[in-house]
């Protein structure tokens, strides 16, 4: 609905529609997989540590990515068999309440994603002092400030979603927390190379800076699918706000379908990392499929 009647006239670019039955497994399997993290971790009492209770926050903010667009595609679907106007009081309010929960899931996979970094960088260079300085107790005071600031911006934002002044912020803030991220990770990896031939007469010392590394190499790959799957659709708000006239703007939001999948994707693929680069979850998933103990 974003690309206008004036829009579809300048431009060539076709509507690329994505089947509703892909939407719908593809979110289905999102929301599977991140429940089995949240279920893998609450039962192994070896993973209540805060890294995986901040990697619990960023599966619970991809089953809200996936649980958005399976709501937004059943809203659509209801209107397009004419149990819904687009236009009525309550769809306007089910609309912001969907949207709502589209920014929370976007603001809480960036907070949780800049929490697991900070931990990453904790453990890395304060080793010896890290459980000192990231208690237990501190994880979830840090988790409850994120998502009570998340859940409260993203009632505003799809409150005042209209106003240049919310979307400038919020389109702003994406690429600001994944600088922030950047620079973190950078400086985490040089000082790392730093450190290497300081700790390489001492085996043991090594062999936790590997432990911590792979770490910190595991949320590399998070920060970079996460940037691939949701960067296209925040450019989508962007354009649609600022130029949804332009040709060119008209054509690349042509794509929003391709650009909503690649959300749900995210969701599918960051369990996979999980499971594959932690030999705790992968145990603890051997456990869960085989009734062993």
């Amino acid at each position: 609905e974003n690309i206008s009647d004036f829009s579809l006239n300048i431009t060539d670019c076709t509507q690329v529609v994505v089947p509703e039955e892909v939407f719908f497994t593809v979110a289905a399997a999102g929301i599977l997989e991140n429940l089995l993290i949240l279920i893998a971790v609450v039962r192994n009492k070896n993973l209540h540590l805060p890294m995986y209770f901040f990697i619990c926050s960023l599966a619970i903010s991809d089953m809200l990515g996936s649980l958005y667009k399976t709501l937004e595609n059943i809203f659509i679907i209801l209107c397009k068999m004419g149990y819904l106007t687009r236009h009525g009081d309550f769809e306007k309010k089910l609309d912001d309440a969907m949207d709502s929960m589209f920014i929370l899931s976007l603001l809480g996979s960036i907070f949780s994603l800049l929490a697991i970094a900070a931990d990453r960088y904790i453990t890395i260079f304060y080793a010896l002092r890290y459980h000192n300085i990231m208690t237990l107790r501190r994880a979830l005071v840090i988790l409850a400030i994120i998502w009570v600031f998340c859940a409260g911006s993203s009632i505003a934002i799809a409150l005042f979603s209209y106003e240049a002044a919310t979307v400038i912020p919020f389109t702003i803030l994406f690429p600001l927390m994944m600088f922030f991220i950047l620079c973190l990770y950078v400086h985490m990896f040089l000082l790392a190379r730093s450190h290497t031939k300081k700790i390489a007469s001492l085996p043991s010392s090594t062999v936790h800076h590997r432990t911590n590394m792979k770490g910190a190499i595991t949320l590399t790959i998070f920060l970079g699918v996460f940037l691939c799957c949701w960067a296209p659709f925040v450019l989508h708000i962007l354009l649609a706000k600022f130029c949804p006239h332009n040709p060119y703007c008209a054509c690349y939001m042509s794509i929003f379908h391709v650009n909503g999948t690649l959300i749900m994707c995210n969701a599918i693929i960051n369990p996979m990392i999980f499971a594959f680069r932690s030999p705790e979850l992968r145990s603890t998933f051997k456990k869960m499929f085989y009734c062993s103990r």
